[in-house]
């Protein structure tokens, strides 16, 4: 897969290593031609020396044949304009842009050419509820131009999914349970996929998917009041 990085900072360098590790083809761009030049960076990452916010300047990158974008610089201004360069200009089938002050979470949608916004302290703070919740229906991760989301649920003594096979939930349309992780296992669930207390349930769902239909079915009756 080929993915243009925009951003060498620390998350943009490691970014580019950890996927040439994986096999991909990495370029990885920053507007500072010292940094780069002073970078001590895996073989296999090719470095640009361009405005990632400047057309002109990315011409010649061959961003046309990028399959990923992803925009990680420290400004959310640049990560918007960059993500809407690489949608509009060069067709870019993927584009995930970091969001730094999670204020401005709303403002990367598709409209700026985001599909998949990641906001560290929104992650953060879902990854603390998630671990210590139970019982709690608790969003996770929202993605696909924001009409996607990944919900999680640990079942609780009496959550009335305990004791049910997923198949007979009756899950609202526009979501599936794609994950059922048990005693530190993932299970890959089927119909006929009993649930027990403790199970932890991870929930796709679309942007029409209600929250309390999604409670009604797998929260303990404290998290649905």
């Amino acid at each position: 897969m080929k993915v243009a990085v925009a951003g060498a900072g620390k998350v943009g360098r490691f970014l580019a290593e950890d996927l040439v590790s994986s096999g991909h083809q990495v370029v990885l761009i920053d507007k500072d031609p010292d940094l780069l030049s002073s970078l001590e960076i895996a073989e296999g990452v090719v470095l640009a020396a361009a405005d990632a916010c400047e057309v002109s300047s990315l011409h010649g990158l061959h961003l046309e044949e990028v399959e990923v974008m992803v925009a990680v610089t420290g400004d959310d201004e640049d990560n918007l304009v960059i993500s809407l360069l690489a949608k509009q200009e060069f067709a870019v089938p993927r584009v995930i842009a970091r969001v730094n002050h999670p204020k401005n979470h709303w403002l990367f949608n598709e409209a700026w050419g985001v599909d998949v916004a990641v906001s560290t302290p929104q992650l953060l703070a879902g990854l603390v509820e998630e671990a210590v919740s139970v019982g709690v229906l608790v969003r996770l991760l929202q993605f696909e131009r924001g009409n996607t989301r990944l919900v999680e649920v640990t079942l609780a003594q009496g959550s009335p999914a305990v004791g049910q096979v997923v198949g007979d939930l009756g899950l609202p349309r526009g979501s599936t349970i794609v994950a059922v992780v048990r005693e530190g296992h993932v299970v890959v669930p089927r119909g006929d996929t009993l649930l027990d207390e403790g199970d932890e349930v991870l929930v796709l769902a679309s942007a029409n998917t209600d929250d309390e239909e999604l409670r009604a079915l797998l929260a303990t009756p404290r998290d649905r009041s």
